[in-house]
């Protein structure tokens, strides 16, 4: 069984999209699609700093556009879509819940909202690495923070204030390595409602179809057969924990035993090999990567 991720925030890397420039068509999709994100693509996938393509309002429509992108130019059908956060209305979009020109028309909105809300108050994150999960849990607890990345193999997101963050750091969970993120707000957490009330207005203005193939939701990693729950549970999730752990579980259960990570590749694979022994894997980084990820599906 195949599934393929589009992963999130944090994974742009600066300059990824130059080489896939080189594939016919690519380009000129991306000039179009330009348009409807509100940043030149192609520009910023290109030439643009690492503090330049780190802003949430850049960062979240070119990870959409490329994943979509290097999903079509793979041309395969999977069995089954997943995102991790910003990446679901990548997958949303390759499922046809929505179509890609509507799933770049809900990450315009949803970027420049939640770097609005980032705004509101001073807000971080720090990944966990290592340490048992409960007493993480307890710690980000005692200290206020929000979980909100669980990503499995041992790793786990939290967001809050600089305060609440900073305590953390004071008394960390034993075994554990904490490690700031340069983000801009605390993603997926309360601090986020702001921009749930603006992706909300802006999905009013679409009739979502429901999946043609298996597609997951951040929330409890679930498989879900409505196109309309899928676009609530999206809006949701903006300011509510993304569940990867359950993706990955459900991934497990279905049967998965390969997996392809689209534009830019490397997070979400990187996971799997470390909580989904067994399932091959190919991270989409460059087009030669497209000849491994065909030859995986044969």
């Amino acid at each position: 069984m195949l599934v393929l991720v589009a992963p999130g925030q944090g994974a742009q890397k600066p300059g990824f999209v130059t080489p896939w420039l080189e594939l016919p068509g690519l380009a000129d999709r991306l000039a179009a699609w330009s348009d409807i994100a509100g940043i030149d693509l192609i520009a910023y996938g290109t030439t643009a700093g690492e503090d330049e393509i780190k802003d949430t309002a850049v960062a979240q429509p070119l990870l959409v556009a490329t994943a979509i992108a290097a999903a079509e130019a793979l041309g395969a059908t999977p069995d089954l879509l997943a995102g991790h956060s910003v990446g679901e209305l990548a997958a949303a979009a390759l499922a046809g819940v929505v179509t890609a020109e509507q799933a770049l028309e809900l990450v315009r909105v949803r970027a420049q909202a939640m770097a609005k809300a980032a705004t509101v108050t001073e807000t971080g994150m720090t990944a966990i690495l290592g340490g048992d999960e409960q007493e993480v849990l307890a710690a980000l607890a005692r200290c206020g923070l929000t979980p909100a990345n669980t990503n499995g193999a041992g790793q786990i997101v939290a967001g809050g204030t600089l305060e609440q963050l900073a305590a953390l750091k004071e008394e960390p969970p034993a075994r554990a390595r904490l490690i700031p993120l340069k983000v801009a707000g605390a993603f997926h957490t309360s601090h986020m409602a702001p921009a749930v009330t603006a992706l909300r207005e802006s999905a009013t203005a679409i009739t979502p179809a429901d999946p043609r193939v298996k597609l997951l939701s951040n929330a409890d990693g679930k498989v879900v057969g409505s196109g309309g729950e899928f676009v609530e549970r999206l809006i949701n999730q903006v300011s509510n924990p993304v569940r990867w752990d359950a993706c990955m579980a459900t991934m497990t259960g279905l049967g998965v035993t390969k997996m392809i990570e689209l534009l830019p590749g490397g997070t979400l694979t990187g996971l799997a090999k470390r909580g989904m022994p067994g399932v091959q894997t190919v991270a989409l980084k460059t087009p030669d990567d497209l000849d491994a990820a065909r030859e995986l599906i044969k």
